[in-house]
């Protein structure tokens, strides 16, 4: 019987597959070194630290300032009470009701997942009070979702009727308001409620309406600037819009690390013109009322003693020459008369003796 020296059959083919098994195996150890990182697929990991957009440094130095929007503003003093009573209504239409909430939580963008500033400021001409807010948003697509819904509201809640915490019915009017053509995407609305009751009165002049408050939006990239300005005196139009120009065009100099730019404050009061006029002279100057004095003698020549030139006297001194003559003359012809009074005496006196 022969012996089989090796493998055969079967094991000849199980002692192949090994073999190729342990080549393979030591093949790919061997190129496991010479694998470049490109050729490996690449794996995309999560941020660990994101640099935000917007930070709370940004957010600060980006707010506007009282001096800035003109006349009578000032660091406010805390929230009016009619936002409780005026903003914090019931309507059953969902939009309306949305917009209120928003309004009276000051969040109609959403929550900010950003750093964000809020400045509050006071007018004193209308009672009206502005809150302006600059955060950071999630997505620049985020923002841009808000601001379509709130370009809706104008149709959809042109007119709507909502009742307060005691039951009383207010008519809300919604209307679009026009803003600068700043940042990327921007929308404005204008909200105004009146009474209703007073409005339903039946003598035809409606009812004024008892708040009026505007709400502007602007976004720059995924931040957005915001803010509300009215109260009970109404809302200038014209500080919101100044307001949304100043404020827009602050955050994109912040953004892109310039000087904040500042808009010199409107002078609310005329320069003071002086009541009374200068204050002339009531007296002329003063003239001398003498005439200088010439002199009296001319120089005298050292060898003759008399004058080296005729003296020239003044019209003045002519007259007081003549009037000492006039005098003289007047001394001679009373001591004339005194003589021939003491001559007739002395001729009557030899008569009598």
């Amino acid at each position: 019987m022969k012996v089989p020296t090796g493998p055969s059959g079967p094991y000849r083919l199980l002692a192949r597959a090994l073999t190729a098994g342990v080549l393979v195996s030591a093949s790919a150890c061997s190129l496991h070194g010479v694998l470049r990182p490109a050729d490996a697929p690449s794996v995309e990991r999560p941020a660990t630290s994101a640099t935000p957009s917007l930070t709370d440094a940004q957010a600060s130095a980006a707010l506007i300032t009282q001096g800035e929007l003109g006349g009578h503003w000032s660091a406010t003093q805390g929230g009016a009470t009619w936002r409780d009573g005026l903003l914090k209504t019931r309507t059953d239409a969902p939009d309306c009701q949305r917009l209120l909430d928003g309004l009276y939580a000051e969040d109609l963008l959403g929550e900010p997942t950003g750093a964000r500033a809020v400045v509050g400021l006071d007018e004193s001409g209308n009672a009206a009070q502005l809150r302006y807010q600059v955060a950071a948003y999630a997505a620049p697509s985020e923002v841009d979702a808000k601001l379509a819904w709130l370009r809706t509201l104008p149709s959809k809640c042109a007119q709507f009727t909502s009742t307060d915490v005691r039951g009383g019915r207010l008519n809300v009017t919604v209307v679009p308001s026009v803003l600068p053509g700043v940042g990327d995407a921007r929308e404005g609305l204008r909200l105004t409620m009146s009474d209703a009751s007073a409005a339903n009165a039946g003598d035809g002049s409606g009812a004024a309406p008892m708040l009026t408050l505007d709400f502007a939006a602007v976004r720059v990239g995924d931040r957005a600037v915001s803010l509300t300005n009215g109260g009970l005196g109404g809302a200038a139009q014209d500080s919101t819009q100044q307001a949304v120009q100043i404020g827009t065009q602050r955050l994109q100099d912040v953004l892109a690390g310039r000087p904040p730019t500042t808009a010199p404050a409107t002078p609310t009061t005329a320069p003071v013109e002086p009541t009374t006029m200068p204050v002339e002279p009531t007296t002329a100057p003063v003239k001398p009322t003498t005439r200088p004095v010439n002199p009296t003698t001319a120089p005298a020549n050292p060898l003759t003693g008399r004058p080296t030139e005729p003296l020239t006297e003044s019209p003045a001194d002519t007259d007081n020459t003549t009037a000492d003559t006039a005098d003289t003359a007047d001394t001679a012809d009373t001591a004339d008369t005194a003589d021939t009074a003491d001559t007739a005496d002395t001729a009557d006196t030899a008569q009598e003796g």
